[in-house]
């Protein structure tokens, strides 16, 4: 029997890592652009990165911080990946991957970490690498600049508890969400539509590598909404990223979400996997 085992993986074991996080640069996008950031060092990365080893090589891994991230994980991984995080106790706020591999491990942990607030089992997983001819670019869709970061951040606020279920402001004040925020606008992320003062379309690129970045946070004002402006506006931010970011542009959306799915299909993007979500 091939020998296996799992650790936290140190600032040395960065290109092993890197190596496995780059063979699927979609998939992975968001735990490679914090890697290529900030290291291995969890205090720099904001949580472990844990290391699955079979026969003294490095096969797969799972980020441990804010979210718990299993990374190109098959099922003795997955399984070795739960063992730890049920010693460990939860700490995170999701659970986010591939649907299959993040299906087991919720399975795994459910009887000691459940039940979740929410469980999102099938969020089609969209890409495209060039953008549709039938959808124009709304023109008034650009960079937010610095100074309009408190012009953009009831939208934000807005689009996450809209999304996700709870406020971005609670538990700290908000204070780790600004920041995020505040990051996106300061790296030339960050996208919007502005009329009279007022965000009434927005959208960031999350997570950027040289080989894929991934859009999200795609926020209509109510009042604005059924009059084609998500279209517009996706085509935009996916002219922007596919000419100065990546190659690649993915994202991924709740099924439920038809109009959504629609409207992504219609700019460009088509699905080609699933990930999926479990909430706490």
């Amino acid at each position: 029997m091939t020998q296996t085992t799992t650790r936290v993986l140190e600032p040395s074991d960065l290109g092993a890592a890197l190596a496995i996080l780059e063979s699927e640069p979609v998939d992975n996008a968001f735990v490679t652009s914090r890697v290529q950031v900030a290291g291995l060092d969890p205090w720099r990365l904001g949580g472990e990165m844990w290391g699955w080893y079979a026969g003294g090589t490095l096969r797969s891994l799972c980020y441990s911080g804010a979210n718990l991230v299993p990374i190109c994980a098959g099922p003795e991984a997955v399984r070795a990946f739960a063992d730890r995080a049920r010693r460990a106790g939860r700490r995170c706020s999701s659970i986010v991957g591939p649907a299959e591999p993040t299906a087991l491990l919720w399975r795994l942990l459910e009887p000691g970490w459940g039940p979740a607030r929410e469980v999102r089992a099938n969020q089609p997983l969209m890409v495209t690498e060039s953008p549709s001819a039938d959808v124009a670019p709304d023109p008034l869709v650009r960079r937010i600049r610095k100074d309009e970061t408190e012009t953009l951040m009831p939208a934000c606020v807005a689009m996450f508890t809209e999304e996700v279920g709870i406020s971005p402001l609670a538990g700290d004040g908000g204070l780790l969400y600004q920041a995020r925020v505040a990051e996106l606008v300061g790296a030339g992320r960050s996208f919007a539509r502005i009329d009279d003062g007022k965000v009434v379309f927005k959208a960031e690129i999350g997570a950027a590598t040289s080989r894929a970045c991934q859009i999200q946070g795609v926020w209509v004002a109510p009042e604005y909404r059924g009059r084609g402006l998500s279209e517009a506006g996706m085509a935009a931010v996916l002219r922007y990223a596919l000419a100065d970011v990546a190659p690649v542009v993915s994202l991924y959306v709740n099924d439920y979400n038809t109009p959504a799915r629609r409207a992504y299909r219609r700019v460009g993007f088509r699905e080609v996997g699933a990930f999926m979500s479990v909430l706490f």
